[in-house]
């Protein structure tokens, strides 16, 4: 009977351990998890916005819309989802030289490419694709 009750004991010890194990494990994982989560950096809004465009570039479908007007850096355009007629302005700041010297030019038709899971969510200008269908300018008489 002294052999069982040592070995039970022997167990109950071993189990300790490896719950104490297991308790350490979990608490330096959440830790760590905490303090990465704290120190990571945070992407600025123009990194936000040029991952955005690079989605709607690569997953989106391209539809016909309309260049309603252009306010320095800001495109305001119009265009036709399933129906539903959405307008809309892009922030063309960051990519602004690639943006015409005439932004006048701009106006009129235009692709507009759309995320097809959310349609409102659109560009006409990215680093990669442009909507864009420049109006030419007549050449001054005289």
């Amino acid at each position: 009977m002294p052999e069982i009750w040592a070995k039970m004991t022997q167990d109950a010890d071993a189990i300790r351990w490896i719950v104490l194990g297991a308790g350490v494990f979990v608490a330096i994982t959440a830790v760590a998890l905490l303090l990465w989560r704290m120190l990571r950096r945070q992407p600025t809004a123009d990194e936000l916005e040029r991952r955005r465009r690079a989605m709607i570039n690569n997953a989106g479908k391209i539809g016909d819309g309309e260049i309603l007007d252009v306010d320095g850096a800001v495109i305001l355009y119009t265009y036709s989802v399933g129906g539903v007629e959405y307008t809309v302005g892009q922030d063309a700041s960051s990519i602004e030289t690639l943006l015409p010297e005439d932004r006048m030019r701009m106006i009129g038709p235009a692709s507009v490419r759309f995320d097809p899971k959310n349609p409102p969510n659109s560009i006409v200008l990215s680093e990669e694709w442009s909507g864009l269908r420049l109006r030419s300018v007549p050449e001054p008489l005289g």
